[in-house]
């Protein structure tokens, strides 16, 4: 839909650039809080989605902690007012300057992801005459029908402590004295559009606490990290995803044991739909056998498709011409900078805007200066 978008105020912006409906997003975390707080869950906004100062600030103005996977992420949220005591830091490689940074800060959990990463944290945690609270995330070997490349939950990924070193690790842990296990961390994935992927985490998860309760041992936090995907293909009709059936999956199938708090990490799901990408066209090529609409965006300023190809809806803003079928590339000096093949837009010509919906979530993020290009700028819809 066109007129969600100021296009007379984009008309006088360099573009490429990023615009944020504002409002969009706080009624997406105003849902995201109803919903949670009906089960008293609690939210950590995931930062590596956008981590844009004004996002921040939003999503810290209503309530929300945050998930940070690297020190910058921590200072990041810092700088944006979060409490401390609302931060979690996972991450598989945590140097141990973003250890430090965490332990300074006394942040609520590490989420950590292996032994070795649990005699670090020990470590620097004695050094300073602390006590880290910890989270074990756990490798949970549940498929979350994704992306290969943002699937974490199976055994051959990267993340997490798999379920057959789980006993071992807590061996471990009771001889760690400056570390203290406060909870059981998991992530499945990200973009998961099939919600029974998360009813088997659920599952697992029932099975986990019961081998830890043979240890007489309960957790008092468990968090299940992120992963609830977001429609592309419709981001006007279904702008934010149906977290009440989200949450009551968890409701459901969740067997607490007494006083266990739940957290989450979404992050896409929160800031998606709310960012686009708005670019313009600087040429249309006219090849042997079809047409290219040559935008002044590329791969630079939104890499999931060259990454993941990965659907993004484009709109022309500024045509109601007939529908004409288009290549839309970039400008980047690689065959990859490209955002749709045959692509259906209303007749374009030089100089018309055209908007790549649901870039919120890893767009301005992932922006790099490859070519030596700038990083693209963020607008918001109540200050533009």
């Amino acid at each position: 839909m066109k007129s969600v978008f100021p296009i007379e105020k984009f008309r006088g912006l360099q573009t490429p650039f990023y615009y944020y409906n504002t409002g969009l997003l706080r009624e997406t975390l105003a849902l995201v809080r109803g919903e949670a707080d009906k089960y008293g869950y609690r939210i950590h906004y995931a930062v590596k989605a956008n981590a844009n100062p004004r996002i921040l600030t939003i999503i810290r103005e209503n309530g929300l902690g945050a998930d940070c996977v690297s020190g910058g992420e921590i200072r990041a949220c810092l700088d944006a007012g979060f409490p401390a005591d609302k931060v979690v830091f996972a991450g598989v490689g945590k140097a141990d300057w973003e250890i430090d940074l965490g332990l300074d800060n006394d942040i609520f959990c590490f989420n950590a992801e292996s032994a070795a990463e649990l005699v670090v944290i020990n470590e620097r945690a004695g050094l300073k005459g602390k006590v880290a609270p910890v989270a074990l995330r756990i490798n949970p070997e549940v498929d979350a029908h994704t992306h290969a490349y943002i699937t974490t939950g199976l055994k051959e990924n990267k993340f997490g402590i798999n379920l057959s070193q789980l006993e071992g690790v807590l061996d471990l842990l009771e001889g760690l004295k400056c570390v203290r296990l406060i909870g059981l961390h998991f992530h499945i994935g990200s973009q998961i559009t099939d919600l029974s992927a998360f009813q088997g985490l659920c599952a697992r998860v029932n099975e986990i606490q019961v081998s830890l309760f043979r240890r007489h041992l309960i957790v008092p936090n468990l968090n299940f990290g992120g992963g609830l995907g977001i429609d592309y293909e419709h981001p006007d009709r279904l702008a934010i995803p149906d977290f009440g059936a989200y949450f009551a999956i968890f409701h459901k199938h969740v067997a607490l044991r007494p006083s266990q708090v739940v957290h989450f990490e979404p992050g896409r799901s929160i800031v998606g739909q709310c960012g686009s990408l708005i670019t313009k066209v600087l040429y249309v090529k006219e090849g042997s056998y079809k047409k290219f609409a040559v935008l002044d965006a590329g791969f630079t300023e939104l890499i999931r498709p060259a990454f993941y190809q990965a659907y993004h809806k484009m709109e022309n803003l500024t045509s109601e011409g007939p529908l004409v079928r288009y290549d839309v590339v970039g400008p980047i000096c690689e065959s990859s900078d490209c955002f749709g093949k045959e692509v259906e837009l209303n007749e374009v010509c030089r100089g018309d805007l055209i908007a790549i919906r649901s870039a919120g979530a890893y767009g301005e993020i992932m922006a790099s200066q490859y070519n030596c290009r700038r990083l693209p700028v963020g607008y918001f819809s109540d200050t533009l």
